[in-house]
């Protein structure tokens, strides 16, 4: 074949290739981003930061009481409001699911209304207005019951929506196959789809537990003594008797104490769950 014939080879490209722009943009992010770290680094004032929010001796002054007072009450606040939360939110979930009209409307109704309302306002209602409808009546437990209450309300409705979805989620052939083995529908459903569905559900329950701890800080609302402060009321007294934000900063590390291992199980978790279904 002589030149003259040989087809022309095709234009060779200029410039950098879709992978060499990727690295290269990755690259000017990096750089950007340290270099905004580097500023950020060099114009704060380190010392005066350092005496309003690490002041070694004010921090060792918590000891032991931040954990065994401030940190037991949150813990105690948040296990009761979730256990008043998910016992009450699987009744909500079952009425969402139920074949009676009313019971569905009534479910629906609850959690349109306390996802809708502040979880302040919730404890708020359940500090002022409940003595004021019912004058001469004590919830159960004092402040814990009605932390246990205004944290159960709140939690329930989201519960109450993760539950259903994870009872659906659930084949239905589980539940026709249980009615087959003689199951009535009520007895295959606790024993046999709520189980699977809690399989299912832990992640986000686990997830909801960490909003409980944190919104538990709404119990200074309630009006609290000095045995019952938790972290956050724990934190700011501190603060306002010392004149220093190092308790604030102590509370806050606490928080974290309980928050990080909960979402490292939960990560844990969602990918057990993510391999199971691969």
């Amino acid at each position: 074949m002589s030149d003259a014939t040989k087809p022309e080879a095709p234009p060779r490209r200029k410039g950098l290739s879709r992978s060499q722009k990727r690295r290269l943009s990755r690259g000017v992010q990096y750089v950007v981003f340290v270099a905004a770290l580097i500023a950020f680094a060099a114009s704060a004032d380190w010392d005066r930061l350092q005496n309003q929010f690490a002041q070694a001796d004010i921090a060792e002054q918590m000891f032991p009481d931040v954990i065994t007072l401030a940190l037991k009450n949150t813990v105690l606040y948040t296990l009761s409001g979730f256990a008043v939360g998910l016992a009450l939110g699987m009744v909500i979930a079952l009425m969402r699911l139920s074949s009676v009209g009313p019971y569905r409307w009534l479910a629906g109704i609850y959690i349109e209304i306390f996802r809708g309302l502040p979880a302040l306002l919730i404890f708020i209602f359940i500090g002022v207005a409940v003595p004021l409808a019912f004058p001469g009546t004590e919830i159960i437990g004092g402040t814990y019951g009605k932390v246990a209450l205004a944290l159960g309300l709140v939690a329930a409705a989201y519960m109450a929506e993760t539950i259903r979805a994870g009872i659906q989620a659930v084949p239905k052939g589980q539940m026709e196959a249980a009615r087959s083995l003689g199951f009535s529908p009520a007895r295959a459903m606790i024993s046999i789809i709520i189980p699977q569905a809690f399989r299912i559900i832990l992640p986000p329950l686990t997830n909801e537990l960490v909003l409980l701890f944190k919104d538990s800080s709404l119990v200074l609302f309630l009006g609290v003594t000095l045995e019952e402060r938790e972290l956050s009321k724990y934190g700011r007294d501190l603060a306002s008797t010392t004149a220093n934000s190092t308790p604030i900063l102590v509370a806050g590390l606490c928080y974290l104490l309980v928050t990080i291992p909960l979402g490292f199980v939960v990560r844990r978790m969602e990918a057990k769950a993510q391999e199971a279904v691969k």
